[in-house]
């Protein structure tokens, strides 16, 4: 972690790759605060037995998650991947930044995002708008 920086390192994460991404003020404050309380030993957020978390246990706690906050849509934990892609490109990040955030080798595995959103469209000026 490079608190400091605001940039987390995500060990081993999607396609088993390292990838450096984006770390949230409030949610630094949050994580501070759990591992004051847990002090884990090897991972960020260890299993029952100490152990790292399997694929199964994490779905089980967004599966519960979700429940809990009433969401009704079928979503699966990597939603929330495509969710912070498509949020960095509403708020107008560069493609090649979110590209580096996710950690896609091509550029072209990042642009399925831009079809996905159109939420800024109509706040795009048009350059003849301008002459």
């Amino acid at each position: 972690m490079q608190s400091e920086r605001n940039l987390l390192l995500i060990r081993g994460g999607k396609g088993k790759k390292d990838r450096t991404t984006l770390l949230s003020q409030k949610l630094l404050e949050n994580l501070r605060a759990y591992y004051r309380v847990y002090r884990p030993k090897v991972w960020l957020f260890e299993g029952q037995t100490g152990g790292q978390y399997t694929v199964e246990s994490i779905r089980n706690v967004f599966r519960a998650s979700k429940e809990k906050a009433g969401v009704k849509a079928p979503v699966t934990p990597h939603a929330l991947r495509h969710s912070f892609a498509t949020h960095l490109l509403e708020q107008g990040t560069d493609l090649r930044y979110i590209q580096v955030l996710l950690g896609h080798r091509s550029s072209k595995t990042t642009e399925i995002y831009t079809h996905i959103t159109t939420h800024a469209l109509d706040k795009i000026v048009n350059p003849l708008d301008n002459l």
